[in-house]
């Protein structure tokens, strides 16, 4: 009898450029239809990051975007509400390559009805002067909207806690000022803490998506985010798994997906090196253990007033506390970042009545 060997032979992986044709293909045709918002939203998240990377887009893989971008101004008169997802839209076409100005007259018709004025947020507000300046128009007539928005991100302390929240914007006001990497912000140095800040609780949370945005908007501050981070950020990454077929569940991970592939390809990286090949994927991360972020919490919780804000008191005084397991990724942090010690006096909550 024979010794049969069965080799693994690894899916092929296309040429970039194919792989960029695949997944618009993907997010445009085989997800979602058109008429719902989440088809604008993933839609939305793979244009800005072709446009605002620069990666290679054939000017042909925009086609499956001529039916929407025809009509894109008649649904903005339609679905006012959703303005800042179909501009959004509209000019990463133009400026992927889509021939045209349905952007530009989209911005006018927005500003003419002046559909900023319903946002109650600063951010929303950032956001759509970041879309609408980019055709020439700036409609927010707040001069001090820049200042709260940098009073925000100063704010080191907001980001010693646990608040996702407050991350995600912290991330995104970086985004909208920055221009996506595109010019200079000088938000000052509490705006870089922040970001560590936050980077530290996303790593102890285990949490590629925010920690990919955290680490994308330090580049565009022109800092280097830690090397651990980067690091962790690149194995998580090369482990996302693709599946296709006609049936499977669009109930999936691909917002990791892509963010963590942005943050590749902002670093240099290969952005989207997996078997891509056109059709309905869906997108897996890698499963992981409970993370370490609630534990410690709850072990500082219980410590109560004999809870001190001294990295290396408290680290001996949690050592009978807390697993193993989240000591050791509590030791990797401190490691990770000089503005620690810093974060943990203000984590740690020591003498809060």
């Amino acid at each position: 009898m024979s010794n049969v060997i069965q080799l693994a032979v690894p899916s092929r992986i296309l040429p970039l450029e194919a792989r960029i044709t695949a997944l618009l293909g993907l997010f445009a045709e085989h997800r979602r239809t058109g008429d719902d918002v989440f088809w604008l939203k993933e839609n939305g998240e793979m244009l800005n990051i072709l446009q605002s990377t620069g990666l290679p887009v054939p000017g042909e893989a925009l086609a499956v975007h001529a039916g929407f971008y025809a009509n894109a101004a008649k649904r903005l008169q339609f679905f006012p509400q959703y303005y800042r997802f179909l501009l959004s839209l509209a000019l990463d076409l133009e400026d992927l390559g889509m021939p045209g100005q349905e952007a530009e007259k989209m911005v006018h018709y927005a500003a003419q009805e002046g559909l900023v004025d319903a946002e109650m947020s600063d951010l929303q507000r950032a956001e759509a002067r970041r879309l609408m300046t980019r055709r020439g128009v700036d409609p927010v007539r707040d001069t001090r909207l820049d200042d709260r928005l940098r009073a925000f991100v100063s704010r080191t302390k907001t980001f010693a806690l646990p608040n996702k929240k407050a991350a995600y914007e912290l991330t995104h006001i970086v985004f909208y000022l920055t221009q996506y990497g595109h010019r200079q912000a000088d938000l000052g140095p509490d705006a870089v803490t922040s970001l560590h800040f936050a980077g530290l609780t996303a790593f102890l949370d285990q949490n590629a998506d925010l920690l990919a945005e955290i680490c994308i908007a330090m580049r565009f501050l022109g800092e280097v985010p830690p090397p651990v981070w980067t690091g962790w950020l690149r194995r998580e990454t090369a482990a996302f798994t693709v599946e296709e077929g006609e049936t499977v569940s669009i109930n999936d991970n691909y917002h990791d997906f892509l963010i963590c592939n942005w943050h590749e390809a902002t670093c240099g990286g290969e952005a989207f090196r997996k078997p891509l090949s056109g059709g309905r994927m869906r997108f897996e991360k890698q499963p992981h253990h409970a993370a370490a972020l609630r534990e410690i919490s709850q072990a500082m919780l219980a410590l109560d007033d004999a809870r001190v804000g001294d990295w290396s008191i408290m680290k001996r005084r949690m050592a009978d506390t807390v697993s193993e397991e989240a000591l050791g990724m509590l030791e990797v942090a401190a490691t990770t970042s000089d503005h620690f010690e810093a974060y943990f006096e203000g984590f740690a909550r020591a003498g809060t009545q």
